[in-house]
This record gives structure tokens, sequence and C-alpha cells, in this order.
């Protein structure tokens, strides 16, 4: 392991590997330092405070105590809600799962049966007319052509379960106030442990990191702990705290929407559904009520219902389980007997992006939604996160362990920000898109919303709450009526051409998209961790359309994902077939280095090991041979890598119609590919193309490590 000596922080390194480079380097010591001082006081030291345990603190806290990384988590709440929220896990994050200790499969598992959530209904009520469904499963996402797992539905409490039973995997543990000592000034009564019931209230800069304050209530009396850290990572929601803390702004576009979201159960609605209409999501337009009903689990009938309200005339408070019930009942059109509503919450719908993700002399980090706010259109939201985290992690345990200088800090938010801001525009889209259905249908959300302004512009002012909520109500229960029997009917002219439409919207994908392939898999870092290509001479690159919802197609350029194909380990010992994600350990932070069986391959891959040996980072080579090329065990490797021995052979298993790994990354098999540990290509490049082998290798792990300053 490196050693970090005082002052200067001079990296040290074996004199037998004739390493002087390196001495003159002079890396700062990590900001998240296991020495406390410096402003932290006698408060308990810890190299990373994570605040806020949903699913993507959680992620990250996980990733990090994998990687061998103390941390701890700060949750405001006394406990973990259990009100469904966020649903859809898309390609991307369940690949990221699929290392977590067999998460990803425990999801599937546990998941509703495909064919009970793979479609959107819209119907005039869940018992009523069915104007149209759109089916939004493909063939491709069974058959692990683009990836080795299909997305998911599984409510995020659920997800948040599994996270916690993994991380009790490696030594976490949930502690409450009443279980920690008040004053106690050691450090590892912190590390690796959920402090429940902690809201961060204050932080304050130091020498060494930051001093936070954490809020607790002691039976009855509220109190407040200090903490110290390297790093504090906000991962705590769309409201952050830290965020505000931090002085960070969002950008974007505010209160797109109101809505109260009802939790409710019933086992009766879940049954006749599954028979009747499976679906994930019901768009619901009668002339009592307008609804959208994600159904969550129809085998055990858990429900979420999303209504639209207007303050000041609608106020949350309204919304009692009463008249959420008579809501729901309307829009299932027959009383279900076991109703039972469990929460009821209110949200505003907003499209921000954080201007900043990295603050405070790089010690304060945003994450997930406290770095970035979608429309739900999509579940843009939580994914985007778990791969923030998936991105961060890595990065940051290369600074702890004095490898990576601390601006690879600034490479997360020059990598993520990006995806952030395009996921926002393409959310946006997809909500809109999502409208364009109840405004087909003479329901128009904008002229709602013109409506409502004019209610609180005109007559806010001049009469009482009560009388301007009976004028509004009074006028969409008008403009609900263009969903009545009577109109939309085939035997109406003007029903039958808005149905026509609607049926086209549906047909050629134009109404809310549940999956995008091209985005989900195939985001692209532009620069950040990577040696970027050399665009000067190249056509300026057209950015695809917004909601493309097209195809992924397969490419090994620098800053996408590593793609996927099945292949077969060329090993006495294990002949087992995997993907090539799998190349990418999930344990600790390695890079890989692809290459073909050719031997001047073969001599830039020894050259790239022997600088990830003088760098102390992990590295290890895989040799990719063509598919009934090799008989047995291979034997050529061993001779053409040596001294080295952390390398694997393996066989091309490609499916038609391409002919091989290279054909389907787009490049020649004379190229050699750098994979980063998220699995993001960070160099590619072809022997011939290389003059001085070993200077050029040395100069690619400076950049990705941030050796030479911020590459943003």
């Amino acid at each position: 392991m490196p050693s970090i000596a005082g002052g200067g922080g001079w990296r040290l390194f074996s004199a037998a590997r004739g390493i002087t480079w390196m001495r003159r380097r002079n890396l700062q010591r990590p900001p998240f330092s296991s020495l406390a001082g410096g402003g932290g006081g006698d408060a308990p030291h810890l190299p990373v405070v994570i605040v806020g345990a949903g699913p993507v603190g959680l992620v990250l806290s996980f990733l990090l105590a994998k990687f061998g990384i103390k941390c701890t988590v700060l949750e405001k709440s006394m406990e973990f809600t259990r009100h469904p929220r966020a649903h859809f896990i898309n390609n991307r994050t369940m690949e990221i799962f699929r290392k977590f200790d067999g998460l990803a499969g425990d999801i599937e598992r546990a998941q509703p049966p495909v064919d009970l959530w793979r479609k959107f209904v819209y119907c005039t009520s869940l018992s009523g007319s069915i104007l149209g469904s759109v089916d939004h499963m493909k063939q491709e996402d069974f058959n692990k052509a683009i990836s080795p797992i299909s997305v998911a539905h599984f409510s995020q409490y659920k997800l948040v379960d599994l996270l916690l039973k993994k991380l009790d995997g490696v030594g976490f543990q949930t502690c409450y106030p009443d279980e920690l000592g008040g004053g106690s000034t050691q450090d590892l009564l912190f590390e690796n442990k959920i402090l429940m019931g902690h809201e961060c209230s204050s932080i304050q800069l130091t020498d060494e990191g930051v001093l936070i304050g954490a809020s607790y209530n002691n039976k009855g009396r509220m109190q407040e702990r200090k903490l110290h850290c390297g790093l504090l990572l906000g991962a705590d929601g769309a409201r952050s705290k830290v965020r505000e803390l931090a002085g960070i702004s969002m950008k974007g576009e505010r209160d797109l929407q109101k809505l109260v979201s009802v939790h409710f159960v019933s086992r009766d609605l879940g049954k006749y559904l599954s028979s009747e209409r499976p679906g994930m999501l019901f768009f619901i337009f009668n002339p009592d009520a307008i609804g959208v009903l994600v159904a969550h689990d129809l085998e055990h009938g858990e429900f979420v219902l999303q209504v639209p309200f207007y303050p000041p005339q609608q106020m949350f408070e309204d919304f009692s389980n009463k008249v959420c019930e008579q809501i729901i009942v309307k829009l299932v059109g027959w009383e279900p007997a076991d109703i039972q509503v469990l929460d009821i919450k209110p949200w505003a719908m907003h499209a921000e992006v954080a201007e900043k993700y990295v603050s405070c002399n790089n010690r304060v980090i945003l994450v997930g939604d406290a770095a970035h706010r979608f429309p739900p259109a999509g579940g843009f939201g939580m994914n985007t996160g778990v791969q923030d985290a998936h991105n961060l992690a890595w990065k940051l345990c290369l600074l702890q362990n004095g490898i990576a200088a601390p601006s690879i800090i600034q490479t997360y938010e020059s990598e993520r920000k990006p995806v952030a801001i395009f996921n926002t525009e393409l959310s946006l889209e997809n909500f809109k898109a999502a409208m364009s259905i109840p405004a087909t249908l003479g329901l128009d959300p904008t002229i709602a919303n013109s409506v409502h302004k004019v209610i609180n512009s005109i007559l806010a002012p001049v009469i009482p709450r009560n009388l301007q909520k009976v004028v509004l109500e009074g006028l969409f229960s008008i403009g609900r009526t263009q969903v009545s029997d009577y109109i939309l009917s085939e035997k109406n002219p003007l029903g039958s051409s808005r149905l026509a439409k609607l049926r086209s919207i549906l047909d050629e994908g134009k109404s809310l998209q549940l999956q995008f392939p091209a985005e989900d898999l195939g985001f692209r870092y532009e620069k950040g961790a990577l040696v970027a290509e050399d665009t000067t001479h190249q056509a300026e690159k057209p950015r695809h359309s917004k909601r493309s919802s097209g195809e992924y197609i397969p490419s090994a350029k620098i800053g996408l994902r590593l793609p996927h194909m099945p292949v077969r380990a060329l090993s006495a010992l294990n002949e087992s077939v995997f993907s090539t994600m799998d190349l990418v350990s999930g344990d600790k932070v390695e890079f890989v280095i692809i290459i073909a069986p050719l031997e001047e391959s073969y001599k830039l891959a020894r050259t790239m090991l022997r600088i990830a040996d003088e760098v102390e980072v992990s590295a290890k080579v895989c040799v990719m041979w063509p598919q009934g090329s090799v008989d047995g065990e291979v034997k050529g490797s061993i001779s053409e890598l040596a001294p080295w021995t952390n390398y694997v052979d393996v066989e091309e298993m490609p499916r038609a119609p391409v002919n091989s790994w290279w054909e389907m990354c787009q490049v020649s098999n004379k190229s050699v590919i750098l994979v980063r540990p998220d699995e993001h290509i960070a160099w590619r490049t072809e022997p011939d193309m290389v003059s001085d082998a070993h200077s050029e290798v040395r100069t690619v792990f400076s950049q990705i490590l941030s050796l030479n300053g911020p590459q943003v």
C-alpha cells in the first residue's frame, strides 16, 4: 500500500522498481486523511460522512465499504420510509447492481412477474373503457443481446431493505441516538454506522476537512453531535440540507406541477387488474376524477395514486384519508371492499440541476437528487443517482490511497453533470409527451394551469379561499366533461377524431416512454478521468434527439460503457461463460486492458502493466481470442505477458449478425482498450500509433488519475 509522509506528502515506492519520476510528484495528503485535527477539535474524525440513507446514500456506503473506506451515514428520519416512491430500475443500474453481492438477482427474484407490469394503460376508469395501451418491453430485453441483465420494477423501500442487508454483510450497522454516547469522541464508535435520527444542521470548513453539526433528539431534548470528516457527501435528496448549507443553487424549471401521492393497498383491486388488465401505470380520465395509478405490486395489491392539486385553492390538508378513498373509488369505477390508505404525501415536480457538484475546496460533494431533480417521466432520478455514486466511489478509493490527486474529484462533476443536464431535458420531453394524451382528449393541462393563474390573479385578492376553491373545482368539473361517455365516443365526430389521434400517438411511440436504451447504455463522458479523443480534424458531432428512445449501438469509443458480449473463459480450471462486463471487478478498484492475441498488442499490454505497477493501480489484461481459434487451454499468453500473471484468456461468443468482439465495438482487432473500474472506456489506441509506449502510457495514467491537474 502507498505510504503518505507528512507535510509535502511524498509518495514512496520500492527502489527495486526503479521509479524516480513519481517521487517528484509531491501529492498532497488525501482530503480525507485518517489524521484528525486542524479545527476538528475533539470531534470524532471520519474519512467520509454521507448525509442521507436513501438508495443513493446506501449505494455509496456499500461501494466505499467494499473498497475499504470507512464512512458514517447521517439520516434525519428515525425510520426508513415505506412510501414506495421510485420503482423503475433501468438497464445500467441493474448492471451495477449485478456486482453488489447478488443484489440484482435478489431484485429479479422478488419483483412482480414481468407480464404484470410491462404495459402502460390509458382508460376512463380501471373497470371502464380502455382507450389504449403501450407494451414497453421488447425481445432484446429478454434475450440479453445488449446487456447481461434486464430492467426491473421494484419499489424503492424494498430496494432499501435489500441494500441494508448487503451493508450488514460488509459490517455496517444501523444505530439510534439512545444507542450512542452523547459525548463520545471515539472514531471507531461511528465508523461504518448509519446514524438514524441525525440531521446535518451545520458545516464548517477546517484545515483537514469539514466539521459537521448533527442534531438529534435525546429523550425529548434536541442536542447536537459534532463529527469531523475529510469529505462530506450530500445524498440527502431533492431538498438537500447539505446543498443549502454549502450555498449551492439549482438551475432549471421549478414547480412544473404539484401532486398528492396516495399510498394504499387493496388486494381486491390487485387481483382484478392482474386478471383483467395488468400494467405498471394506469392513466385514468373520467368526468369525476383524473389521476395516474402506479401499480407497485399487483400480486399484493400495493399502489400509489398521483393526483394533481392547485394551491392555495386546493391545499394538501384537504386530502384526508376519506377524500383520497373517494377519489380512488371514482377512478376504479367500483368500490373495492379492502381499500386501506397507508400514507399521503405532497410533492412538487422540478427539472433542475445543481450549479456545482463539488464545493468548499473539494470537501463537499452532491450526489443523486441533491444534485439533480427530474420529472419522474422515464424514471431517471434514482437511476442517475446510483450511477453518480458508481462514478464517484472508485475515484474516492484511489484518492484515499494516495494514488490519485485531489483534483480527480473535479472529474466527477465534469462527467456526471452533463449527464444530469441531458437527462433533465429528456425527462422534460417525456413529461410533455405524457401531457399530450390528456391534451388530445380535450383536457389540456396548459389550460388548467392558465385557469389557475387567472383565479390567483383576479379572484384571490377579493374573495375567500373556499369560494375560490368552488370556482376552480367547478371549472375543472366542466372541463372533465370532455371525457364523458357522450363526447368520448366513436359515435361522436369530435370524440372519434380524438380517439383516432390518441391511437396514432400511442402507435407511433410519441407518448410517455419507459425505456431509453440509447441514452441508458450509450451515455458518454466527453472529458474527465479519461484521455479524450482528438476531435480537432473531425466534423462537429451531431447530438441525438432528446426523446430518441432509439436503439443502443455498441461502441468502444472513449467515455462509453464497455459493450456487453458473452465470452468463455479459456482455462483448464474454469470454462464458464460470462459477460465482458464481468471482466471488471466489483470487489476492488481495478483497470482492465483488453487486447487481441497479437504480438504488438501483448507488447503494449506489458508496458501498461509495468506502468500500472509503478503508479500502484491494480490492473489486469484480458486477451480476447476469436471464436473457434483455440481448442482447450491457451498457453501463449503465459510467455507473452511474463512475468505478469494478472491476465485472463477468453473466447468471443458473438451473436449474429456480428462476427467478432472487435466488429461489434466498431474498432480494429489491433486496438488496445483500457477500461476503468466503473466499466467506462478510459483510453483506446493501436500499437503502431504509439511511438514511445512507456512515456505515452505514463501520460495516460497521469491524466486519468489527475496527476497533471484536473481534466475538466
